[in-house]
């Protein structure tokens, strides 16, 4: 048994119960998904930047080096060693962070703004990136690009240039990946936090009205904000189906209701009959009289039942399974023949016209047997009417194939063309005729069940009652069962249902 039952509210959530709750909810791990796919992806953004300026300053900064260095080479080949010192003497006076220094075979120092540098660097002509110092008493780290030539004499020359801009460059690029790298986790989280606790409302809301219906709201339906998302579809899709369920739940419970009164009378009726039998008959004939109109009462009872159920059964599709290709055209035809006698006794024209090639998926006894029901109705209200005529035409109308039967008797009040669609629903000008009001109900459920539509007009005077069926591309197999057999079609049609 439940620890909760559907009448019973659900328990208060803790607070804690609610975060864990919401961190387990699907909206906040894929925000927190999508977040990790972003971070990683604004990680490999900024540092293919970051790597690109390095790349990018190096150069500059190797540029620089290479024209000071073609400076320096003229001024030495216009004069000698003693020039260049000069030169480097005035270039080591002047603010900017190009780096000088002339030294001798020993390392000793002659001119230059660099007061220490590794002695690996100086034996070792090329380019380097080294630390360095700008005076003997400079003991801050600094770095910087240098390139080592060797002047005749065993002379050393040193041009290079100072990378701070570089690493502070660096160091705000560094610094501003890590704000916005933890910015865009922290707004990532709040965004996944809010757009989880909105769903989870939804999710709450949505549970809160199912514990409602189940504990006996059928009236209950999910909201609808209206933004037309995936939780708005659903609820659309959901709240269709409890229409429908509510629709079968009250046609279920008129049903019971119309059962119950409407087949109190011929029960009676049968009970009166059956006690009448036993208290006044005198001889055999008048017993077996007796008998006979309780059969004939039951009988009619037993049609009843039957056509209930037939109606519950095509309601629940269980039919669906023996549709086959048929033509409508000519199970038309067949059932107009079967009514044709009985129309000219009672002074009725039956006009059949229904084209050939009117292929559609179905079962050609039920639409026998809808068919059979919509000409009983017509003969039954239409032998009265000043135009004796039943007319059945049955023709294309592009993908559709559709079926109308027409008669001249006293029609249907158009307010009451919905009604008379359910089950045990007969007008107060009916209720003198013979029948229980469950023909037009059988009629509906088959054309529901054939995926068509069924819509009842003034035929002026009288009723037209118009069927659609969604048309087929091919004929029903010639050797097939439902093509060979209008003897059984014919038995069938002839079950009528009162």
């Amino acid at each position: 048994m439940s620890e909760h039952p559907a009448d019973e509210p659900a328990p208060r959530e803790t607070g804690g119960a609610r975060v864990q709750k919401l961190f387990r909810t699907t909206a906040f791990k894929l925000s927190l998904a999508y977040l990790a796919i972003f971070a990683l992806c604004a990680f490999l953004a900024l540092g293919y930047v970051a790597w690109n300026a390095r790349s990018v300053l190096d150069d500059q900064i190797v540029s620089t080096i290479d024209a000071e260095i073609n400076g320096l080479s003229e001024q030495y080949n216009a004069g000698g060693l003693r020039r260049l010192i000069t030169v480097v003497e005035r270039r080591s006076r002047e603010p900017g962070a190009s780096l000088y220094l002339v030294t001798t075979a020993g390392g000793d120092h002659v001119v230059g703004n660099v007061g220490y540098v590794p002695a690996a660097v100086l034996a070792n002509p090329g380019q380097t990136e080294t630390r360095y110092g700008r005076s003997d008493s400079d003991t801050e780290p600094h770095r910087a690009i240098v390139r080592v030539f060797t002047l005749p004499g065993g002379f050393r020359l040193l041009v290079g240039r100072d990378v701070e801009e570089r690493d502070r460059l660096r160091a705000v690029i560094g610094r501003a990946f890590g704000t916005s790298l933890g910015a865009v986790m922290l707004l990532g989280v709040i965004g996944g936090w809010l757009a989880a606790s909105r769903v989870l409302r939804r999710v709450d809301a949505m549970t809160q009205t199912t514990r409602a219906i189940m504990a006996g709201d059928l009236d209950g339906r999910l909201s609808i904000s209206g933004n037309g998302d995936e939780l708005d579809r659903l609820a659309s899709s959901l709240n269709q189906m409890l229409e429908r369920i509510g629709e079968l739940m009250r046609g279920m419970r008129e049903v019971s209701d119309n059962i119950a009164h409407d087949l109190k009378t011929p029960l009676t009726r049968l009970r009166n009959r059956a006690d009448e039998a036993l208290r006044r008959a005198a001889t055999p004939d008048a017993l077996r009289a007796g008998l006979e109109a309780v059969i004939e009462e039951s009988d009619g009872l037993i049609r009843v039942f039957n056509a209930l159920l037939m109606i519950a059964r095509l309601e629940a599709g269980s039919a669906r399974e023996i549709m086959v290709p048929l033509d409508l055209g000519a199970a038309v035809r067949e059932v107009g023949e079967l009514y044709e006698a009985l129309a000219e006794d009672q002074g009725l024209v039956l006009d059949v016209r229904a084209g050939d090639g009117l292929i559609i998926a179905g079962n050609r006894e039920l639409i026998g047997q809808a068919l059979a029901n919509l000409i009983d109705n017509a003969l039954k209200y239409g032998a009265e009417a000043t135009e004796a005529r039943i007319a059945i035409e049955a023709w294309r109308a592009g993908d559709r194939v559709r079926l109308a039967v027409s008669d001249c008797g006293p029609g249907i009040p158009e307010a009451e063309h919905g009604r008379v669609l359910d089950r045990f629903t007969r007008l107060e000008d009916a209720r003198s005729r013979p029948g229980f009001g469950l023909g037009l109900s059988l009629v509906n459920a088959v054309v529901r069940l054939h995926q068509g539509t069924l819509q009842l007009s003034d035929n002026a005077p009288g009723l037209r009652v118009e069927i659609t069926f969604p048309a087929q591309a091919s004929a029903a197999p010639a050797g097939s069962d439902e093509a060979a057999e209008p003897g059984r079609q014919s038995r069938e049609v002839l079950s009528r249902v009162p």
